[in-house]
């Protein structure tokens, strides 16, 4: 299986192997321009062949390439942004389980390609690809990556480090063995924190369900209480998302993490901000940015509609409901590392627990649900949605959103997997159920 979107490209064996591995490769060669690559991979077993296969592919082209090996997603991008690297590939699947790999590609400013840059890239795949000869180019490691973004995260200027650790914050890591097993931690000890570690081996067998929800996250909340910790983190396994668990164990939920982030970024900037998210994260930002002055703009699914979102409004933060938070000064990207130190960082601005905080953000409740798209018509479901919800505000910029003042309901194809999301929030758990229930009922 093939799986191909804004996101990248994702797939499982026997469809996603070397010889496709080697093509997008060269594909993406020849869409950028001249210059190094830099590459990076997750801890999946089956990235290490993948992601030499790239570097034989591009440095066979006359391409130089700088191999980061196994880092963050983030990192690649940060370091791409950061040097003259005119692109990168990270070998990742992020959040699917273990038999899925994939590749993101990034473009010269460390951001995700664009839609229309995607498809290029799609095309070329999929026609032939003409030989050239070319001398061989170069494949340099960096092992050093991990510590450049390190201290670029540490230095930010919204972030009062010394306050942090001072604190000496005790902090329970669970990087799900992934990419995050060696950058997260370090982030965090280099902030004065007393980390434990759980499932932060990196050797690529994932201990729970890679995703960070809080379903499954029982270890973490069971360490975070055994160990009379501070706040419990957990990563995806590509290092982008941050869930957080608060210290009496309770599970934050991925929604929170960038609401949590904003809280401490606004109160110490002061001043109105406009801050950028998706279609489908929670009402709770609208909320907190009203207590602040500020204002919050939407923009479909998916990192790089935010990342454009927030250049062409001039937003210096933004995010998505999936524990992703975008900091503009540290680059434009997801960053588990900079979403753990700017919660650090409101953790410090108060004596109280960070259980304290959070039940202080205005609440809501999230309902996360998907359908098989075997045999559905995906139209005939928007067209049922909009007869149930006649009396809802639509939006239909990505998939259709139908919002009242205090809920809504979004449907939506998958950007990395062949379904359909039907994601709804409202007061309650149980009124954001009913919304999808409603649909669920209709199928």
């Amino acid at each position: 299986m093939i799986v191909r979107s804004i996101s990248g490209i994702r797939g499982t064996a026997p469809e996603f192997n070397s010889e496709y591995v080697f093509r997008c490769a060269q594909a993406f060669h020849i869409q950028q321009p001249k210059g190094v690559f830099m590459l990076g991979r997750d801890t999946r077993p089956s990235g290490e062949f993948f992601i030499e296969d790239i570097a034989q592919a591009l440095v066979s082209s006359g391409r130089d390439v700088i191999n980061l090996n196994i880092v963050p997603t983030p990192t690649v991008q940060f370091m791409v942004e950061n040097t003259d690297a005119v692109g990168g590939i990270i070998v990742t699947a992020s959040h699917n389980p273990t038999e899925w790999n994939g590749l993101k590609f990034v473009s010269e400013d460390g951001t995700f390609l664009l839609p229309d840059e995607c498809e290029n890239l799609f095309s070329i795949v999929d026609n032939d690809i003409p030989e050239s000869k070319h001398e061989v180019g170069l494949h340099f490691p960096d092992v050093n990556a991990i510590q450049k973004h390190v201290i670029k995260v540490a230095n930010l200027s919204c972030i009062k480090q010394n306050e942090i650790r001072s604190r000496n914050f005790k902090v329970v890591v669970d990087a799900v063995n992934g990419a995050a097993s060696e950058a997260l931690p370090y982030m965090l000890e280099s902030l004065g924190c007393d980390v434990i570690k759980i499932h932060c081996d990196g050797n690529g067998n994932f201990a729970r369900p890679p995703e960070p929800l809080p379903e499954n996250l029982t270890d973490l909340s069971a360490a975070v209480v055994e160990n009379n910790a501070d706040v419990g983190f957990a990563s995806d396994p590509d290092g982008d998302r941050l869930a957080v668990i608060l210290q009496d164990g309770r599970a934050a939920g991925d929604e929170y993490t960038l609401v949590m982030a904003a809280d401490g970024y606004l109160k110490t900037l002061g001043k109105p901000e406009v801050l950028v998210t998706n279609l489908s994260t929670t009402l709770a930002l609208e909320e907190l940015a009203e207590r602040y002055g500020s204002t919050v703009e939407r923009s479909a699914v998916g990192e790089i509609n935010v990342v454009q979102k927030m250049i062409e409004s001039g937003s210096n933060l933004g995010g998505e409901g999936n524990g992703g938070v975008i900091l503009k000064e540290a680059h434009l990207g997801r960053d588990s590392l900079v979403a753990a130190t700017m919660i650090l960082h409101r953790m410090a601005m108060t004596d109280k627990p960070i259980s304290t905080i959070y039940d202080n953000l205005p609440q809501f409740s999230i309902v996360k649900d998907r359908v098989e798209l075997d045999g559905i018509d995906k139209e005939a479901v928007f067209n049922k949605a909009r007869s149930i919800f006649s009396d809802a505000n639509i939006n239909e910029v990505d998939g259709v959103k139908f919002t009242w003042t205090d809920r809504w309901i979004h449907l939506r194809l998958s950007n990395t997997e062949p379904i359909m999301r039907i994601y709804a929030e409202g007061p309650t758990k149980a009124d954001a159920q009913e919304l999808v229930n409603q649909i669920r009922f209709s199928l």
